[in-house]
């Protein structure tokens, strides 16, 4: 049985509308969490691994660099 979660939580950089329309990210000992911002109680969070989120986040910068040249 897992414990009960209480990370810390921080809200992204990139948040609109005075941080209402935004995700946080939160770790503990194991994972980054992600949840939004509007259900912090009872709504769902993102678990992902430490090597899972660094792709993910890579993907992401990538993604919104823009294209990228062939090679």
């Amino acid at each position: 049985m897992e414990g009960k979660i209480s990370p810390r939580w921080r809200k992204s950089s990139y948040s609109g509308n005075g941080g209402s329309d935004c995700v946080e990210v939160g770790n503990d000992d194991r994972r980054v969490l992600v949840r939004d911002t509007k259900d912090q109680d009872q709504g769902p969070a993102l678990r992902f691994s430490p090597d899972e989120w660094r792709r993910f986040a890579d993907r992401v910068k990538r993604s919104l660099a823009g294209p990228q040249p062939s090679l």
